[in-house]
């Protein structure tokens, strides 16, 4: 607890904002295009599924928890970004901000792959066993697996955050543009006290590549199933499709931040390291929406139907 106390006045400074210089107008007014534009998306189309009863099912339900992570996630990096680029001084964060900005950012990460997993097992269940669909995915499993995809990666998250919060601090120098684990770690004043968090970082990862093993074995047993027949194909790109893109450009971000992570990465210039680190802040909350609004036809029928109505005001009618 004394090193818990002790951190709390310390504070780190951000050197990766200071690579922008003098463009930080242009990053602040793109940035919060952005911004605005991932919390449009992705409020749209939870506010479609919440409303539209035809769409109170599991897929449709598991994509508001998709967007919902994904809301989160980009909380805990947006705003302060955002103040951190109209500040003329350098990008300065306590050391309790930086824990609760890494906490949230990586467990929006953890939860998007896990709720990708569950939507991976709706759709082998659908495709591969349709007739007993209902009886597997009932709404109390469908409950119950949600619930798993949340509290696993916030539980294994606040681990290792307790493993951090013992570690002594003496450096202040994190070139990054926020926040996350293996910055802080660096920070400690001797680097041989943090193996255990090596360790838990590690058994994390394996967590996270055994759900990724099985969507993709869930997804060879829907393309072994869906390529004998037309209509197979069909349903494949309508309701597959969309899911297999938001899981390779989650796993194409992930990817990407691991090797900001990675030491060699050191050699490659500041706004290089900075492009490759944002990009799973900035491709899965921006991407997903749109990927999953277009593709499937009973949301984009959905939305452009509340679209119509929206601007007739009278008149309009659900269809169910």
């Amino acid at each position: 607890m004394e090193n818990v106390s002790s951190h709390m006045h310390h504070v780190f400074i951000l050197y990766g904002i200071q690579e922008l210089g003098r463009n930080k107008p242009l990053y602040f007014f793109l940035t919060f295009i952005l911004y605005v534009a991932i919390i449009t998306l992705n409020l749209s189309l939870i506010a479609t599924i919440v409303v539209e009863k035809s769409l109170h099912e599991p897929m449709y339900i598991c994509l508001c928890n998709l967007c919902a992570t994904s809301l989160y996630g980009t909380v805990g990096f947006y705003p302060k970004f955002l103040i951190d680029l109209l500040s003329n001084n350098k990008a300065v964060i306590s050391y309790a901000m930086c824990v609760t900005q890494t906490y949230i950012i990586y467990t929006s990460a953890m939860c998007e792959i896990a709720i990708l997993t569950v939507m991976a097992y709706d759709r082998y269940v659908a495709i591969c066993k349709p007739l007993k669909y209902h009886s597997i995915l009932t709404p109390r499993r469908l409950l119950n697996l949600l619930l798993l995809a949340w509290i696993y990666p916030l539980s294994m998250a606040v681990i290792s955050l307790l493993l951090t919060l013992r570690l002594p601090i003496c450096e202040s120098r994190i070139d990054k543009l926020f926040c996350d684990n293996p910055s802080i770690l660096k920070q400690g004043c001797n680097s041989n006290s943090a193996h255990v968090n090596r360790l838990w970082s590690i058994i994390m990862i394996v967590g996270q590549v055994a759900q990724a093993v099985l969507i993709f074995a869930s997804c060879t047993q829907i393309v072994h199933i869906c390529v004998g027949s037309s209509e197979g194909r069909t349903k494949f790109i309508q309701t597959c499709l969309p899911h297999v893109l938001a899981i390779c450009i989650s796993t194409l971000a992930v990817l990407f931040d691991l090797l900001y992570s990675w030491d060699g990465a050191a050699s490659l210039p500041l706004h290089v390291r900075n492009a490759l680190g944002l990009q799973f802040l900035i491709l899965p909350p921006f991407c997903n929406p749109l990927i999953y609004g277009m593709q499937l036809p009973n949301i984009r029928r959905t939305f452009i139907r509340s679209l119509r109505c929206s601007g007739r005001r009278v008149g309009c009618k659900r269809t169910h």
